[in-house]
């Protein structure tokens, strides 16, 4: 039997990967689009059973050529760029393609586990896992938030096992081929170590220079998570998946500047001092991201804990320190 990994060869996907190996796991399919992307080498030290395009798989699947030989999947697989304008793209990639695949995983009684997002939120400021709290600024989180909306529909009469996961802002190893879309303690490693400070955003909207807040959660819970799921069946449901704690810019550059400093044997600073030293600069908030940003996220964990899942999550510190550490023994990544 296979577990199914879409998006494997992506940031999270390929995280999920590279822990089913460490586990035993050998019998893995990973499903991507590469197309000319190197983010192949997120899987080089991961051990599959094979390789298929994401149109590929879906064709084969509803083809019928792995009825009984799936054990679940694990659907990572998406445009996840905000600024993504193609609307009717973000549709066909996001909604469409997982829907498919969600028939097919219903109809051959195999769990489902998919990525879902906490762009859902849009703007506002109560994030349970609500219909009255959901308004989405993008067609990327249109995308996640009508896919929720047809899970949430299936649940009841589901055959198999279905659960959905609203990523905050996830951060970690093997993210380097997101570009601009990685995250910012992997952007602010780079600024820190290439030009010795790193840049925020100033305020808007009467909220201070680096003050806007967000939920970040390390890649080592959200593998945490999904793989706690895998291995018990019987949840369902759509779930938020962040550390519970919204923390400013100001407190995540300063994490990632002082574990560069600690590992070059420096000692810590203040947000203040790093300021006053020019280790924090603060730039223009983008036009482009005007009426489209969130300035605050904080996972209402409440679901996810009342489904079993009481593990701990990383606080900032930790897990930007375990990442700085990774970055800085894989500086070509």
């Amino acid at each position: 039997m296979f577990i199914v990994v879409t998006g494997a060869a992506g940031f999270i996907g390929a995280n999920l990967v590279r822990t089913l190996n460490e586990r035993g796991e050998r019998d893995v399919i990973a499903v991507d689009r590469l197309d000319g992307s190197d983010k192949f080498r997120n899987l080089v030290d991961c051990e599959i059973a094979d390789y298929l395009d994401a149109d590929e798989f879906l064709a084969r699947i509803e083809n019928g050529d792995f009825d009984g030989e799936i054990a679940a999947v694990l659907h990572q697989g998406a445009c996840s760029d905000t600024m993504e304008r193609d609307s009717a793209f973000m549709m066909r990639n996001n909604y469409r393609y997982s829907t498919r695949l969600l028939e097919h995983c219903q109809n051959d009684d195999v769990p489902f586990l998919y990525a879902s997002s906490a762009a859902v939120y849009g703007g506002g400021t109560s994030f349970a896992e609500s219909r009255a709290n959901e308004d989405p600024l993008n067609a990327y989180a249109y995308s996640k938030f009508l896919f929720d909306q047809l899970v949430r529909r299936t649940l009841p009469e589901r055959s198999a096992p279905i659960a959905g996961f609203r990523y905050f802002n996830v951060y970690g190893p093997r993210e380097a081929h997101k570009g601009r879309m990685a995250s910012v303690m992997w952007h602010f490693f780079h600024q820190f170590r290439g030009g010795g400070r790193v840049k925020l955003f100033e305020g808007t909207g009467g909220i201070a220079n680096g003050e806007q807040r967000r939920d970040f959660v390390s890649i080592e819970d959200v593998v945490r998570v999904n793989l706690d799921f895998l291995d018990h069946p019987q949840r369902s449901g759509i779930f938020n998946l962040g550390s519970g704690r919204a923390e400013t810019y100001n407190a995540v550059a300063a994490a990632v500047v002082n574990a560069v400093r600690a590992a070059e044997g420096s000692p810590a600073e203040s947000v203040e001092s790093l300021v006053r030293e020019g280790a924090i600069t603060y730039i223009p908030f983008p036009a482009a991201l005007a009426g489209r940003y969130q300035n605050y996220t904080q996972a209402d964990l409440t679901r996810l804990r009342a489904a079993g899942y009481t593990a701990p999550t990383l606080t900032l510190d930790e897990g930007v320190r375990r990442y700085v550490e990774w970055l800085m023994a894989h500086e070509r990544a």
